[in-house]
């Protein structure tokens, strides 16, 4: 975060001091004028004629006068800190005493009240120390005349937005270029991780959306700017000590799962995730536009890894991805699924444009499982929101001659046959849909085997149930939703081109009658 721009501090001053000095020299000099001071001294010389007794009395008020002020500034300072400290994050006040602005205005008000006892101690009737005296008044002035920037400075500096930047910032500082002892620099690496994460928390449960967003980016640009600089930190960054291992995020793992984290280098990514998860966990019931910040995050912390081919990150994050579609089912949250589900298939697209076929598949394996898991929930929405995701990642490695185009093929194929029932597979109407719809993809791109192979899979299925399927695609007539949706456009819909593809594809279904025939003839 850039420090304070000087004119924040300048202009309020300037103007103060300004407005001060013309009041009184405007008036005072009325005065000069108006009572012509005998002994014929000038404007400047009358004005530092100090008396001894006066200037010892006004010295000791002037004492008590910075002495109200600096407790004005602690009362006004320690309040707002610490409600800021309460509803964020206890690290506020760590931070606020470490600024150095806020010690040096405390320090000066200090020192102008010690100053101005001092010198009123030093004046007497054999020695008026004249320089002094100026300087005092110039020093209690200026405490005055800060007191109104200080409490502005003080408010942006409390603003939640910059409490994060600095806490990301200073967690960045101690992972990339601290110095010091490592187990001390992987402690406050961890403790900002975690203070992000308690004001993502704190602000989610007051209904706080912004910072709590923001809270969420912070751990992302976190991971986003460590991950390219790790291969220059140094190897015993990397080593999990007794600091790290009595994190609670850390203690009840496995020796040997331990021994992959560190192995793989991957410990403050796995943190940084684990508060992801909590953050999820909480947004689930409480704010869902929370939960899908983070599945977008932690996209971008595998796009990250990606352009810095950090393989194992990559797979920590398709972990992480697949427990938030866990944790998303078990709460039965179907809009969320949906967001989560849009966020993973993006990431699988990046993966498959970089050549990472290997994962693609791995992913597409798991896209299935919770398809399947998501249906035997009746969560059948999921389940065709999953099927269309994977047609979509078809069509992309189709287009891009992607060896890994068939195994994707084949798994879409299988979304529909969980191993329960027939009457379940037979249930899954989105799927269908979701197939046929890949199929007019096929047709018109001439790559009729692949047609062929949907219309064999979906062969048994019941005439009147292929012709509802057929007609329902044929129906959607524009590609907007009718609500507002993320992902922009209607699953069902098709254009033209691959529409009359459609009718092409159900033609080979010899079992359907006529009736349904002439029907799609009409149709459009």
């Amino acid at each position: 975060m850039r420090a304070p721009k000087r004119g924040q501090w300048l202009s309020p001053v300037l103007l103060l001091t300004g407005v001060a000095a013309v009041l009184f020299l405007g008036v005072y000099f009325l005065d000069y004028w108006l009572a012509h001071p005998a002994g014929g001294k000038s404007l400047l010389r009358q004005l530092t004629n100090y008396d001894p007794d006066t200037a010892q009395n006004a010295l000791g008020n002037l004492a008590q006068v910075v002495a109200a002020v600096l407790g004005i500034a602690i009362t006004v300072v320690s309040i707002v800190v610490q409600l800021a400290a309460t509803r964020y994050t206890p690290r506020v006040t760590e931070m606020f005493f470490r600024d150095r602005t806020n010690l040096f205005v405390m320090g000066f008000f200090v020192v102008a009240c010690i100053d101005a006892v001092w010198v009123s101690l030093a004046v007497s009737k054999e020695f008026m120390p004249d320089i002094s005296i100026t300087i005092t008044l110039a020093i209690v002035t200026g405490s005055l005349l800060m007191l109104v920037p200080y409490f502005a400075y003080v408010f942006a500096f409390l603003d939640p937005e910059k409490v994060i930047d600095r806490i990301r910032q200073q967690a960045l500082r101690s992972a990339l270029k601290g110095r010091g002892e490592t187990q001390a620099l992987q402690a406050q690496v961890m403790i900002s991780i975690e203070q992000l994460a308690d004001i993502s928390i704190n602000a989610l449960s007051n209904k706080d959306k912004i910072i709590a967003t923001h809270s969420v980016d912070a751990l992302k640009d976190l991971v986003v700017r460590y991950v390219p600089e790790k291969p220059h930190c140094r190897s015993e960054w990397f080593r999990l000590g007794s600091v790290i291992k009595q994190n609670p995020d850390f203690v009840a793992m496995a020796p040997v799962s331990l021994d992959d984290i560190e192995s793989h280098r991957t410990w403050v990514e796995w943190k940084v995730l684990r508060q992801y998860q909590a953050i999820y966990t909480e947004a689930i019931g409480n704010l869902r536009d929370l939960a899908h910040q983070v599945a977008i995050d932690t996209r971008y912390i595998g796009e990250a890894a990606l352009a810095t081919r950090d393989n194992h990150v990559l797979e920590l994050v398709a972990k992480f991805m697949n427990t938030f579609l866990r944790i998303t089912l078990n709460a039965r949250d179907v809009r969320t699924a949906y967001n989560v589900l849009n966020h993973y298939r993006l990431l699988c697209a990046r993966l498959m444009r970089a050549g990472r076929n290997d994962l693609v598949q791995a992913l597409a394996g798991h896209f299935k499982y919770y398809a399947q898991t998501a249906h035997t929930m009746d969560l059948g929405f999921v389940t065709e929101t999953t099927a269309y995701d994977l047609a979509a990642l078809c069509e992309l490695a189709f287009e891009l001659h992607s060896p890994v185009h068939d195994g994707l093929l084949r798994v879409l194929l299988e979304v529909d046959k969980p191993a329960e029932t027939v009457a379940q597979e037979r249930s899954l109407r989105g799927v269908r849909k979701a197939q046929a719809k890949l199929a007019t993809f096929y047709l018109e791109r001439g790559a009729e085997p692949y047609a062929r192979e949907i219309q064999r899979d979906m062969a048994a299925e019941r005439p009147e149930r292929l012709r509802s399927i057929r007609d329902e695609l044929l129906s959607v007539a524009s590609k907007d939703f009718w609500e507002v949706i993320d992902r922009g456009t209607n699953f069902d819909y098709l254009e033209p081109g691959r529409r009359e593809k459609l009718r092409v594809f159900f033609g080979w279904f010899p079992r359907l009658d006529e009736a349904g025939a002439r029907l799609t003839a009409s149709d459009g």
